[in-house]
């Protein structure tokens, strides 16, 4: 990589800082990079830094945590950087007057194949869909939001019992592979991009983002759709649904993970085997190996069960 391509990074989470380094590793000559500003966090609202702040650090490049992009003050501080190219992971929607400035293009990085999976939660949503496969794509920044043409994808297969933490986990890895590659081939000028309305088929999926509401589990429906929801949302920010204790007369809402399909025949209560929690879908019971009971730290099943018997609970269906 040589010295006079000049690449400005932008991005918040883990996922972005483990891109951050690697393009760093890769030889990338990266002059700033930008950030959220630092805020509180936790019980204790202490000040914390975003992941790639922490990496920026280490790697010794200046920082800019602008509090609006659209100030014509930050336009000027990234002006001064004359950076040929900006690069995006995992950071908030750019005005134009920031992604048209380099001269080389804004480019993104974004966990899934586009067209399919615009939006915030395009892992949570491909693994909650039951897809079998996902990937990254790395287009040009446009004015609509992950509508750019396309320089690369890579794909993985998304196996039947793989949660989101798993395919999140590739996808970084991938991402960041993929990252370094574009930038090489936008530096030699060997890029080919593709509009995706070239691959726009009437089919597309999105990935809204998700809220509470949106984490919260259906039994009604067949144990295979339950099975892909709670993995798709294994182990963040992970499915719930509401409980009554008919001895206590109360609700409480439980989280769930390390869900397994049986095939066992279903009936209507919560049962038990040696492997974990029993919970009837519309087909087959669902086996739960962890569960997070309001208010209490996650365990597996066998230490719920030692201090709660599965007769006083039932799924709250609104009508106890």
């Amino acid at each position: 990589m040589t010295e006079d391509f000049r690449t400005i990074f932008m991005g918040t989470p883990d996922f972005a800082a483990h891109i951050l380094k690697a393009l760093c590793a890769h030889g990338v000559k990266i002059v700033a990079v930008v950030t959220v500003a630092d805020k509180p966090a936790g019980r204790g609202q202490q000040i914390t830094e975003s992941a790639v702040k922490v990496e920026a650090l280490k790697q010794g490049i200046p920082i800019l945590q602008p509090l609006n992009l659209k100030d014509e003050s930050f336009r000027a501080d990234l002006a001064a950087y004359h950076a040929d190219l900006f690069i995006v992971v995992a950071f908030r929607m750019l005005p134009e007057s920031i992604w048209s400035m380099p001269k080389a293009g804004t480019i993104n990085l974004h966990a899934s194949l586009l067209p399919n999976y615009r939006g915030a939660a395009p892992i949570h949503r491909a693994v909650m869909n039951g897809e079998t496969e996902t990937g990254v794509s790395t287009f040009f920044i446009e004015k609509e939001i992950d509508t750019g043409k396309l320089i690369e994808q890579e794909k993985i297969s998304i196996g039947p019992n793989d949660t989101v933490g798993m395919v999140y986990n590739q996808l970084m890895e991938l991402g960041a592979k993929t990252t370094c590659s574009t930038v090489d081939k936008i530096r030699l000028g060997d890029i080919r991009p593709i509009a995706q309305s070239q691959l726009i088929d009437g089919h597309e999926k999105l990935a809204n983002k998700l809220f509470k509401a949106d984490c919260e589990i259906n039994w009604k429906q067949p144990a295979k759709k339950v099975h892909d929801f709670i993995r798709g949302l294994d182990p963040f920010p992970s499915a719930w649904c509401t409980l009554y204790n008919s001895v206590k007369n109360e609700n409480k809402s439980f989280k769930f993970f390390a869900a397994e399909q049986t095939g066992i025949p279903v009936s209507t209560e919560l049962r038990s085997n040696e492997q974990g929690l029993l919970f009837p879908c519309s087909d087959y019971y669902l086996l739960i190996k962890e569960i997070q009971p309001e208010g209490k730290r996650k365990m597996d099943a066998q230490s719920f069960l030692a201090g709660n018997s599965l007769a006083d609970w039932q799924v709250f269906d609104g009508k106890n």
